[in-house]
Order: C-alpha cells, then sequence, then structure tokens
C-alpha cells in the first residue's frame, strides 16, 4: 500500500505552484526552499562531465535557487504538465523557461525551446507533512545559450544576466565532475533500483 494519497499530493503540489509564482513576484527564488527536506538533494546535468548538485536544505537555497538562478529574475517557469504517482511518491512537471523579455521581431517573450522539466521525490516530515526529498531537473543546454546569446545581442539583457553568463560555471560551488558528485545524477532510490518496473532481460 503505498505511503501517500492521491489528495494529499495533489494538495501539496498546488501548494508548491502557489509558491513558484510568489517566487516569480519577488524575484527570488528561496523562498521555495522550505518545501524540501533537510537533507533532500537537488541536481541536474549541464555537460556530461559537468553537473551541479546541492546536498541538504541550506545548499538547495544558497546554491541551486539561489546562486544558480542568478540573473534570471523576472523569467518564469510555466509549469504544461503534471505527472504524479502517488505509489511510488513521484511527480514529474513539466515547464516552458520564459524570460520576461521581448522579442521585437516577434513580439513574443524569448523562451527556451525544447523540454524542460523537474522530477520530484516525495517524501513526510516528522510532523507528517509531505516535503520533497529529492529533485532532478533536465533543459536543453544548446537552446539556453542561443536564447541567452539572443537577448545579450537585442541589447535588452539586464546586467544580472550579462553577468551570469560571465561566470565560469565549473569553478563555481556546487558543480562537480561526474565522478565526483555528492549524490547520484539519478535519485538515489531510483539509482538502487527500488522501483524497477520491469524483467530485465536474462
Amino acid at each position: 500500500m503505498s505511503e501517500f494519497t492521491r489528495a494529499e499530493i495533489d494538495e501539496f503540489w498546488q501548494g508548491w505552484l502557489e509558491a513558484n509564482r510568489e517566487a516569480e513576484r519577488r524575484r527570488d527564488w528561496r523562498v521555495l526552499a522550505d518545501h524540501y527536506a533537510e537533507e533532500a538533494t537537488y541536481g541536474w546535468m549541464y555537460t556530461p562531465d559537468e553537473h551541479f548538485m546541492a546536498v541538504g536544505r541550506a545548499e538547495i537555497r544558497e546554491l541551486a535557487i539561489g546562486q544558480e538562478m542568478a540573473g534570471l529574475d523576472g523569467w518564469h517557469y510555466d509549469y504544461q504538465a503534471t505527472v504524479v504517482d502517488e505509489r511510488t511518491g513521484m511527480i514529474v512537471g513539466f515547464w516552458k523557461q520564459r524570460s520576461g523579455i521581448t522579442n521585437d521581431e516577434t513580439g513574443e517573450e524569448y523562451e527556451i525551446l525544447g523540454i524542460g522539466g523537474s522530477w520530484f521525490g516525495v517524501g513526510r516530515n516528522v510532523d507528517g507533512s509531505l516535503e520533497f526529498a529529492w529533485q532532478r531537473d533536465w533543459f536543453d543546454l544548446g537552446s539556453t545559450a542561443q536564447t541567452f546569446l539572443a537577448i545579450a545581442a537585442s541589447g535588452k539583457a539586464p546586467p544580472g544576466l550579462l553577468d551570469r553568463m560571465g561566470v565560469h560555471g565549473p569553478s563555481q560551488p556546487g558543480h562537480y565532475r561526474l565522478q565526483d558528485l555528492p549524490s547520484p545524477v539519478w535519485p538515489p532510490p531510483v539509482e538502487r533500483g527500488d522501483f524497477v518496473v520491469q524483467d530485465r532481460p536474462s
């Protein structure tokens, strides 16, 4: 029997979406950190040998949704679709990454193309409330670079975004080579095979 009900996960997720909108209004995503477990991990891949990983709520607050979101104030991440599995306590959310900056040629916002999203594992706090035990993101890095460069070429890039573009990523806190990652690319329970749902070839 599942540890979670669909109703409580849905309620938790709605609270997460509301918190995201508030973070975008404030232009500060660090307010989202309270949704994570004290020992949660949050990571993604930039290149096959450059990964980001935050370990623990403090690093998630300061690095994942602090340092790594620098220069992206005014951007918004609108979830287009959500898939919930209450049996495993997992949520997958697919979002579009839009800049809030208008392209004068098209009249539309500059947007990072390709499919982006977040994969979450839900856990339960000691008080019984839900929280995220882990999160892994994916996005189109090539499209991200192209969009950043297009905004810069338009003359509309704010100073924070230009500063971000000049940062040497691998030297930043939380960036690791693959073999040095403090938590695996695949979330720990999935990496262990806790959720294998098909037979392996004999």
